[in-house]
């Protein structure tokens, strides 16, 4: 099923409204649906370089948006949306422990759900079930997507095809690790 999907997703690629497919994408998948916008954005920026930014703007701020509704979804119907959609994701177990620890590392957890390959809809749905503040949410998830689809946008419009390899194998490692690295270093100038 999910081959079907990421099929179906890439090929919106070709079709004249490109861009509004990807803000649909962009929208649903951070709060429910499982393909991220990358599979449309490589694509779109490999045939248009020009319009790199353009694209990763559209996918920042229809993701943040669906973001929005990804809080409010965890806010107003975690017990009949939220829940079920984190138990699809096998995320059911962790929820009441995630939940206590959660709003100390809001701000952390949804940096690295923006920029990381971890599922950003379960931190989505977890800010809103836990009552993280909304502006805190908002402005951390626009520094989280920026980062992660203008770096996309503008390794792409640098180098073209040679670095789609990169991209769409190792770059959710190198975030990661970039995450480790930042998270580490406000520890280490935390405790010396």
């Amino acid at each position: 099923m999910i081959r079907k999907l990421y099929d179906w997703t890439l090929s919106l690629v070709d079709t004249p409204h490109a861009l509004w497919a990807l803000a649909a994408v962009a929208f649903i998948e951070s709060s429910v649906f499982p393909i991220p916008p990358d599979v449309l954005m490589i694509p779109m920026i490999l045939a248009r370089p020009n319009r790199a930014f353009l694209i990763a703007g559209v996918a920042l701020v229809a993701s943040v948006l669906g973001g929005i509704l990804g809080y409010a979804i965890g806010a107003f119907a975690f017990e009949s949306i939220g829940q079920p959609i984190l138990q699809s994701l096998g995320k059911a177990d962790s929820m009441a422990e995630f939940n206590t620890r959660f709003n100390d590392l809001g701000f952390w957890a949804v940096l690295v759900a923006g920029i990381t390959p971890f599922p950003y809809k379960v931190i989505t749905i977890m800010s809103g079930w836990t009552g993280m503040p909304l502006a805190t949410f908002v402005i951390t998830s626009i520094i989280a997507r920026g980062l992660r689809f203008f770096v996309v946008a503008a390794l792409l419009w640098k180098f073209g095809t040679p670095i789609r390899d990169f991209i769409e194998r190792r770059l959710g490692l190198v975030f990661t690790l970039f995450c480790v690295l930042l998270i580490g270093g406000f520890f280490l100038v935390k405790y010396i």
